[in-house]
């Protein structure tokens, strides 16, 4: 493992200072590199229950599934991030099915799930970390369910389409409608629609597979 691999796992567990050093060799010795491509399916809660992911690069979906097949995006997470909920069996209270996939191609370490059960049974500080970045989720997932139930179908794209700016560092997104009305857990017929008012205005250029911002500052007075 070299020296960058190994700085991002240390930065990434916070706890890393309360383990012991037996404790930091099991990490070191155990943790193993990953690789999804594009849609794969990752984890299912209540079917698999892989381990903790901290992703080195790329980026990974957690939505829920409804009965009929609609699915609803709870959080997104991309390199640097660590997710707790691909090991969900550890965590007792949660009851829920989770599903995870890859946005695109990603890579990311994996620490099993049998390994983190062992140090989170006997380090106090490796339990508090798990619980912390699910309740840290779970605001996200309260965000997510405030946004659809309450905010008007426009402020939320606009929400989204600034977010997608700014995580990505560029004025274009590469997003076809349909990814976009996956994000937002709405209809992609409701999202070309609002999209081609927002291109109307001359606020956004559409074009196959992008979506260029062309006035954020009309995007912002949406949020107002």
């Amino acid at each position: 493992m070299n020296t960058k691999d190994r700085n991002l796992i240390i930065n990434t567990l916070t706890f890393w200072d309360n383990l012991n050093e037996i404790e930091k060799n099991l990490i070191l010795n155990n943790i193993t590199s990953v690789n999804y491509q594009l849609g794969e399916h990752i984890h299912s809660s209540g079917t698999d229950c892989i381990g903790v992911l901290i992703i080195k690069s790329g980026g990974i979906r957690t939505y829920i599934l409804s009965e009929d097949g609609r699915d609803i995006t709870l959080y997104r997470l991309s390199a640097g991030d660590i997710c707790i909920l691909s090991a969900s069996c550890i965590l007792e209270n949660i009851t829920f099915a989770v599903h995870i996939d890859a946005e695109v191609d990603s890579e990311a370490f994996l620490i099993s799930t049998a390994i983190f059960e062992q140090l989170y049974r006997q380090n106090i500080y490796v339990e508090n970390f798990a619980y912390k970045d699910t309740i840290d989720r779970f605001s996200d997932v309260m965000w997510a369910m405030q946004q659809i139930l309450f905010m008007s179908f426009d402020k939320r794209l606009a929400i989204f389409l600034l977010k997608e700016s700014t995580n990505t560092n560029s004025a274009t997104l590469h997003l076809s409608h349909e990814q976009i009305a996956k994000y937002i857990s709405s209809a992609r017929e409701v999202v070309s629609r609002m999209l081609k008012y927002f291109a109307n205005e001359g606020i956004v250029k559409l074009a196959r597979g992008e979506v260029t911002l062309l006035d954020k500052t009309k995007l912002k007075k949406l949020l107002v």
